[in-house]
C-alpha cells in the first residue's frame, strides 16, 4: 500500500519482520470468514485510511475485527478464529482436545494424555489416532505467541521418542500390519529446517497453514471444528469455565446444550450463544 505521498506502508509482522501492507490480503483473510463483498470494501477502505507506518499486525487485526464485528456477529467469530486459538490457555490441554477433533473428522479414533511403553522408556504422548490399520502419534506444541515458530530441535526429538515407541509396538501382537507415523501439531507454523527434517523422515506436520491448503486452520473452517474461544457471546470467565470441564469445541454444546447451565445465563442469553454456534456450525 502507498500513501498520498506514493510511500509504501510497511507493517511488523508478529515475528518483527517487516512488510508492505497488503490490501488484497487483507480482503482475502475476510473473504475467507464469509464476508461480504460490501463489507470487505467498507473494511478495507477504513484500514486504508487508518494504518500507519510500522503498526504491527495485530492491532491491524483487533481493528479490522472491531469493524467486523459491528456487522456480523458469525462472521467475526470465524475471522478471529488465529487469535481465539492463542486465547486457549497456557495448559496446552484445550489445544490437544482440538487436535483430536481435527483427526477425527478425518476418521481416527483418538486418545489424549497417554503414557505408552517405548522399547527402551516409557512416553506421554499428546494425542494417540487410530483407524483399522494405522497409528499417528502426536506431540502438540501450543503457542500463544505467533512469533515463536517450531523449529528443527522438535521433529528432532520427537522423531527419536516415536521410534522408540514403534519398535516396542511392532513387536505386539495388537499391532500386527499396524503402520506407525509421527506427527507435531502446533498452532504456529515451522522453520524451514523443521519441515525439511519432518518430510525427509516421513512425519505428519500440521501447523496454522501448513501444509498449504490442508493446514490446521482450512480443516477447522472446513469442517466447523471451531474452539469456544471464538464465541462473541460469552466472556473470556465464561469461555475459561467451559474449557476447565473439558468443553472446548462449540459441537460440544451443539450436541448438549445443558452445556450452558453452569454459566447461570439468561433465556436471552443462552439463545443469543446459541444461535450465534448454530451460524458457525451450520
Amino acid at each position: 500500500m502507498t500513501n498520498k505521498k506514493n510511500k509504501t506502508v510497511h507493517i511488523t509482522k508478529a515475528s518483527g519482520e517487516q512488510e508492505p501492507f497488503s490490501p488484497e490480503k487483507l480482503a482475502r483473510s475476510l473473504e475467507r470468514s464469509g464476508t461480504d463483498t460490501d463489507v470487505i470494501e467498507h473494511i478495507v477502505s477504513d484500514i486504508q485510511s487508518w494504518i500507519t507506518d510500522g503498526m504491527n499486525t495485530h492491532k491491524i487485526y483487533k481493528h479490522a475485527f472491531s469493524l467486523l464485528r459491528s456487522r456480523k456477529y458469525a462472521t467475526a467469530s470465524r475471522y478471529k478464529l488465529k487469535q481465539a486459538i492463542m486465547e486457549l490457555g497456557n495448559t496446552g490441554y484445550p489445544f490437544e482436545h482440538l487436535i483430536s477433533r481435527v483427526l477425527e473428522t478425518q476418521g481416527y479414533k483418538t486418545q489424549t494424555g497417554i503414557v505408552v511403553q517405548g522399547r527402551c522408556v516409557t512416553h506421554e504422548v499428546d494425542v494417540i489416532a487410530t483407524n483399522k490399520h494405522k497409528q499417528i502419534l502426536v506431540e502438540c506444541k501450543y503457542a500463544q505467541d505467533a512469533g515463536k515458530p517450531v523449529s528443527v530441535k522438535v521433529p528432532l526429538y520427537i522423531h527419536s521418542r516415536v521410534e522408540d515407541i514403534i519398535k516396542k509396538r511392532e513387536t505386539l501382537p495388537e499391532f500386527k500390519n499396524f503402520t506407525f507415523i509421527g506427527c507435531i501439531a502446533t498452532n504456529t507454523r515451522f522453520t524451514s529446517d523443521a519441515t525439511d527434517y519432518g518430510k525427509c523422515n516421513d512425519m505428519f506436520l500440521l501447523a496454522w497453514d501448513y501444509p498449504k491448503g490442508n493446514g490446521l486452520k482450512d480443516i477447522i473452517d472446513r469442517e466447523k471444528i471451531y474452539p469456544v474461544t471464538v464465541l462473541n457471546k460469552l466472556t473470556k470467565a465464561h469461555k475459561q469455565k467451559l474449557m476447565d470441564t473439558g468443553i472446548v469445541i462449540c459441537r460440544q454444546i451443539t450436541a448438549s446444550p445443558d452445556m450452558l447451565k453452569p454459566l447461570q445465563l439468561n433465556d436471552k442469553r443462552t439463545k443469543d450463544v446459541l444461535d450465534e454456534i448454530h451460524q458457525l456450525t451450520r
